[in-house]
């Protein structure tokens, strides 16, 4: 008898993707042959996000899709999405489970005890039930693992469903997670991101702190480098930046979400800063790390947001110049505040501020990559080849590609940077 193949579809951020893998890694234990998303399956995995209103469309493209493709697979769903709308996609044809984030542990249980199609069983609860913590990273899938130590978040932006669909900030214990960073230098992988809902508050439930998280990581042996995949600007402490910058192991990247640069756009969100305290977390950064990566979201369009504003934002953006800009035009998301907010902006309105942020992007983008050139840094090359040139990344997150040589890849290699293609891919060379 041959063994029931499954696929997975990861929709939304790195959190999904190190569930997604934990997921797979479970299937494989049972026997389940995994196979690629676009092959034909007897199981079909789906972990959706909901962040937007096109990310709920594509989730429900894609059921439709694989169901068009696969009729007789089995179709599971779970993540944001099936917390936030189960009966929404379970009345879509084709589906057979959907999981709520707290039953995401069960999935391959349930999964595994059918035997065909059936109709679609749902598993759903309400937020205050969100109280499991699904230990997940991701491993084998390429050199970089993604290792989640948190889930849920205890703030309201008034635009934001993450706490309604993964509850409150909750966390493992350092010491279990030292374990699982362990495990991925076992197999081999030599970076790990750190990834969550709300990465900086970290500790809520075991009273520790995220400062203790990344000194007791930082001593992992085997793991070479570590990034933090995104921590909110009030929770970037001078103490953060500063372990971070006299650790070798810590790569001189952040990623700090903005999503306004008018303070009266900032408190209409409900964020917890000001324009001034996050151009003071961005000072404190290049103080002690001047050539960090710095990646940035924006949000445009919201309720709200005059051109007076956007004019702010836009210069707020050129004076801390950050090296990589994330944009979202506003989503209405139901449930939340922003909702019933006056004065939405027109759809076309916020199409053309996206644009002007795009082009801004590409100068600041190009702007950072190009100040590499002339220098030496260390590449952690990937397995990925494409013109017999392979890829990897500086520790401040320039991409560099050299001529494909399989001994450099998942190694740390010193490479000359020597120049900038249309994409803002560096050349390099390899230093002997």
């Amino acid at each position: 008898m041959f063994p029931r193949k499954v696929n997975f579809h990861t929709l939304g951020c790195k959190l999904n993707f190190s569930e997604t893998s934990t997921l797979a890694r479970e299937f494989a234990r049972g026997g389940f042959e995994r196979v690629a998303a676009d092959a034909p399956a007897d199981i079909c995995v789906i972990n959706s996000c909901s962040v937007t209103e096109h990310a709920d469309k594509k989730c429900r493209n894609l059921i439709r899709k694989l169901h068009r493709r696969n009729p007789q697979a089995i179709i599971a769903v779970t993540g944001c999405y099936a917390q936030l709308k189960p009966q929404e996609i379970a009345a879509i044809e084709g589906v057979d489970l959907v999981l709520s984030n707290n039953d995401k542990g069960e999935l391959y249980r349930r999964v595994a005890a059918l035997g065909g199609k059936c109709r679609a069983q749902v598993f759903s609860c309400d937020t205050d039930s969100l109280t499991s913590f699904f230990a997940a990273f991701s491993s084998g899938d390429r050199t970089r693992a993604f290792l989640k130590v948190q889930d849920g978040c205890d703030y309201c932006c008034s635009y934001c469903t993450i706490h309604y669909a993964r509850g409150a900030s909750r966390n493992m214990p350092i010491a279990d997670l030292v374990d699982e960073a362990r495990q991925i230098a076992a197999a081999g992988q030599r970076e790990i991101v750190i990834t969550g809902v709300n990465t900086g508050d970290f500790g809520r439930t075991t009273g520790e702190s995220f400062l203790d998280l990344l000194k007791a990581l930082n001593e992992v042996e085997g793991i070479e480098r570590y990034r933090i995949s995104s921590i909110e600007p009030n929770l970037l402490t001078d103490e953060i930046i500063a372990f971070c910058a006299a650790s070798p192991k810590f790569q001189h990247h952040f990623h700090i979400p903005l999503q306004s640069g008018s303070d009266s756009v900032l408190a209409r969100m409900r964020r917890r800063y000001t324009t001034a305290r996050f151009a003071d977390r961005i000072a404190s950064v290049r103080r002690s790390m001047p050539d960090a990566f710095i990646g940035i979201d924006v949000i445009v369009g919201f309720p709200g947001e005059t051109e007076a504003d956007f004019e702010t934002t836009c210069r707020f953006l050129e004076s801390i110049a950050p090296a990589y800009l994330h944009i979202f035009p506003f989503s209405e998301r139901p449930g939340t505040p922003a909702v019933d907010f006056p004065d939405k902006v027109q759809s076309s309105v916020a199409t053309q501020r996206v644009e002007r942020l795009e082009e801004l992007c590409r100068r600041l983008h190009a702007d950072f990559c190009r100040r590499g050139i002339g220098t030496v840094q260390e590449v952690l090359f990937e397995s990925t080849v494409r013109g017999g040139m392979m890829f990897g990344y500086t520790g401040n997150y320039r991409r560099v590609k050299a001529p494909y040589d399989r001994s450099r890849i998942n190694t740390i290699t010193r490479v000359r940077l020597t120049g900038m293609d249309e994409n803002h891919d560096l050349t390099g060379e390899i230093v002997e």
